[in-house]
């Protein structure tokens, strides 16, 4: 065999060598990590610690949990920005980090160029709770109070830039409250300090606050969905409270380092809607305040641009900035 054949057999092996792990069939070939935006106990860390057993059932490798909450999520998705785009390291994120953090702050990434979303896993809403010891029952009151005592009125958020952060200053815009914010880094620190009067008021999601609205520590008043939410059925919205037009979907989802190959991407897209159809996952995850969802990767990035789309005019109309 002269040398011409030896460089064509060996370019030969190396694209049959290549060929299953273009195509996804050859992939994972190593432990997998979901970097999780928001703290251990968190809501978003149930979900990945939910997604991950059956993941690891299915991909054949570990999949290792990594909580990173600091800087309202932004810190976990830097990461992942910057990492090897194998498909094999995860953000599972929240509309801060991935659609109106860049609005409100320089992020040492770009979601268009860095980063490439999977899969919209779920749908929470945000629940407007405030300290038991409050004497209000419902939106309008709280405006009342507030009103009636200028400056007392603080409220929790679980970090710069958060959902909690941005709902809660457009709920002061439109109602022209006067209303502190206390950033906290995650929901643990933030509801306990909603607990024990610290701070007056908070936006979560249903998991950190259920076991106190239960304990009648804390009383849930409103949720930030445009209209009621079908596993809250009993809260009013803000919008149904009288300020028509407000709506902060807290929707979660999965997004890889940019440059992943398309087939990983679509594997790991196929693998994750799977799971999210499970009757027990849908079923426990419902316990926790989740709406599962699912979809093509195409359909999280709209939606991205759609969030970005509708909230720039109102985080430029409150004159948001982080903190």
């Amino acid at each position: 065999m002269n040398r011409r054949q030896l460089l064509a057999a060996a370019v030969s092996l190396s694209c049959l060598a290549a060929a299953p792990f273009a195509s996804g069939q050859a992939w994972p070939d190593k432990p997998l990590r979901i970097v999780v935006a928001s703290g251990a106990g968190s809501s978003l860390d149930a979900l990945a610690r939910a997604i991950s057993e059956p993941l690891r059932e299915r991909l054949g490798q570990p999949v290792i949990v990594e909580n990173k909450p600091a800087a309202g999520g932004t810190v976990a998705t830097a990461e992942v920005a910057k990492s090897a785009p194998d498909g094999t390291t995860m953000v599972l994120g929240f509309p801060g980090p991935f659609a109106f953090g860049p609005l409100l702050q320089k992020l040492p990434y770009d979601v268009n160029k860095d980063l490439a979303p999977v899969i919209i896993t779920s749908n929470q809403p945000l629940i407007l709770v405030v300290n038991a010891d409050l004497p209000v029952r419902n939106v309008a009151e709280l405006v009342a109070w507030s009103k009636a005592n200028p400056g007392k009125l603080t409220y929790a958020s679980v970090g710069n830039g958060s959902s909690a952060h941005l709902g809660m200053e457009l709920l002061k815009s439109l109602s022209g409250i006067d209303a502190l914010h206390v950033p906290f880094n995650g929901s643990p620190p933030a509801v306990l300090a909603t607990v024990q009067g610290e701070t007056k008021a908070l936006l979560a999601v249903m998991q950190p606050v259920q076991a106190q609205i239960q304990a009648g520590k804390l009383r849930a008043i409103a949720v930030t969905t445009a209209k009621r939410f079908f596993l809250f059925p009993d809260l009013p919205s803000i919008a149904e409270a009288g300020y028509p037009g407000f709506e902060i979907q807290g929707w979660n989802g999965l997004m890889v380092a940019a440059g992943t190959p398309p087939a990983i991407v679509a594997r790991l897209n196929s693998e994750i809607n799977a799971i999210l159809k499970r009757p027990d996952i849908v079923q426990k995850m419902q316990g926790l305040g989740f709406e599962l969802i699912g979809g093509t990767p195409e359909e999280f990035g709209t939606l991205i641009r759609n969030d970005v789309a509708r909230l720039t005019p109102v985080v430029k109309a409150v004159g948001l900035k982080v903190d």
